[in-house]
């Protein structure tokens, strides 16, 4: 019989936060990319995509154009023949074309530093503006999507229905000084060690120490 309480949800978040670091002290940008602009299109393609099919397509786009100047004058249908392996990509080919001729006609060719000029772009919604104000900017935040929002329920983080709950309740738990690196180290962990098919809830090191008196899988809502 396991005797071992589970961990109240103050030590779990300082424990997770401990683990992350020590296994990911300075976890990576998963997106290839040069600067904002570039970052920004990875993100945006990133949707219902992976990091690693979005690295195999980016080289080519950026060769055609990697600014908003240049993407401005590309026909829409050269972007999307690059970017078909994405998925999505009659959608995301006119987002990327009308966001480049957004960003020269408004903002100087550049990527606002702005939350709601960022949110404003086609094709950008929160998760993708959070993403570039954290990875692009360095402001604080806390993107989450469908793994981070899996996780989270996992380890009993969040009991929230949607990445929208999930983000505030993370927010809440962490220290605003880790947000930035948090939401990548918990992608990092989710990929190596707790996906939805290697772990349910009862199989990874963070898991089991958190939850040491789990023993049926952890059903999660989906975001």
């Amino acid at each position: 019989m396991n005797t071992e309480k589970n961990l109240t949800k103050a030590a779990r978040v300082a424990f997770i936060l401990q683990t992350l670091q020590e296994l990911y002290p300075q976890p990576p940008i998963p997106l290839q990319h040069k600067d904002t602009y570039t970052l920004l299109i990875a993100v945006l393609l990133s949707a219902q995509c992976t990091d690693e099919r979005v690295n195999t397509v980016t080289p080519a786009l950026f060769a055609v154009a990697d600014n908003p100047y240049d993407m401005a004058k590309v026909p829409v249908e050269k972007i999307q023949e690059i970017i078909r392996p994405c998925g999505l990509s009659p959608q995301k080919s006119k987002a990327i074309s009308v966001l480049s001729k957004i960003l020269v006609q408004e903002h100087d060719g550049k990527v606002p530093e702005d939350w709601e000029a960022l949110e404003r772009l086609p094709g950008v919604g929160h998760k993708t503006a959070s993403v570039v104000m954290s990875q692009g900017f360095g402001h604080p935040a806390f993107p989450v999507d469908t793994h981070i929002h899996r996780l989270a329920q996992r380890w009993g983080l969040t009991t929230g229905k949607n990445v929208v709950q999930t983000e505030k309740d993370l927010k809440r738990l962490f220290p605003e000084s880790s947000w930035n690196a948090l939401h990548l180290q918990i992608i990092y962990y989710g990929r190596e060690h707790c996906s939805a098919r290697s772990c349910d809830g009862t199989v990874c090191g963070i898991c089991k120490t958190c939850y040491p008196n789990r023993k049926k899988p952890k059903l999660t809502l989906k975001a």
